[in-house]
């Protein structure tokens, strides 16, 4: 018997009632995905900024190895921690073999904002930094990456190295001693020397800092601060472009208002 007009009526809007709540319960799971998907984005968002501005406060604001708050505080070039936080007195990771160095002087190019900087390198008085910073431009580890930090009062240091350019970034490994340091604790223009932790001479990693004008750095529990070689010509031109036109922000010890973008490293 065919069903009748009322039946087929009756039907119809049944089929259309639960599409209608298929579509509805397609659209409220939409809707809260879209509502979950966001608060996690949001909240991701927050932890993200949240960590940017604690290492910043913790790289200018008494981090390991920044200025100690004191009647007469003295700024100091500073690096992060080691990559797995291991305590002070060996070195954590795959650090590159102190033999590299080959006891000798290896000379090459640093160019930053095109400027190219004659360097050359003590193999034999730091054989552990000099394998290390050789083994990385080698690699092409530095190539684009940023000077980070330029101070201009009491400390005269143009500090370089971090792939991230934060100030706390590094090779995934930290070594050392402390080599080659200073005894008198002046560090003359054209030094080329490892940043690293206060009281910490196994924290270095691929910090360096480029003293551009003669600088008194003072030792602390570690030592004084590795010196990797001298600038051997440039130093003016570099002055003139990178260091001249000071902080982005102004201050006495901040980033550089210039880019100063490492476009390459050579070595031989």
């Amino acid at each position: 018997m065919a069903p009748s007009n009322q039946e087929r009526a009756a039907r119809e809007a049944r089929n259309r009632l639960r599409d209608y709540q298929a579509r509805q319960k397609a659209y409220s799971e939409r809707t809260g995905r879209r509502v979950r998907d966001n608060v996690i984005a949001a909240v991701v968002v927050v932890v993200l900024l949240a960590g940017v501005t604690a290492a910043q406060l913790f790289y200018f604001n008494g981090g390991p190895g920044s200025p100690v708050a004191s009647p007469s505080p003295t700024p100091s070039p500073s690096a992060t921690a080691p990559a797995d936080d291991s305590a002070a007195g060996q070195n954590t990771g795959d650090v590159p073999a102190s033999t590299i160095a080959e006891g000798r002087d290896w000379t090459g190019t640093l160019t930053i904002d095109g400027v190219p900087l004659g360097i050359q390198l003590d193999g034999a008085a730091a054989p552990q930094a000099v394998s290390a910073f050789v083994t990385q431009a080698q690699q092409g580890y530095f190539d684009g990456t940023a000077c980070h930090r330029l101070t201009t009062s009491g400390l005269f240091v143009l500090q370089c190295g971090d792939p991230t350019g934060t100030g706390t970034g590094g090779p995934g490994y930290s070594y050392g001693p402390v080599e080659n340091a200073p005894a008198d604790n002046v560090y003359p223009a054209g030094t080329i020397a490892m940043a690293r932790q206060g009281d910490n001479g196994y924290s270095m990693g691929s910090q360096f800092f480029i003293v551009y004008q003669d600088t008194t750095l003072p030792t602390d529990s570690a030592g004084g601060y590795t010196v990797l070689g001298t600038v051997t010509s440039g130093l003016d031109a570099l002055q003139s472009t990178v260091i001249a036109p000071g902080t982005a922000d102004g201050s006495t010890d901040g980033k550089p208002a210039a880019p100063a973008v490492i476009s390459g490293v050579t070595v031989q």
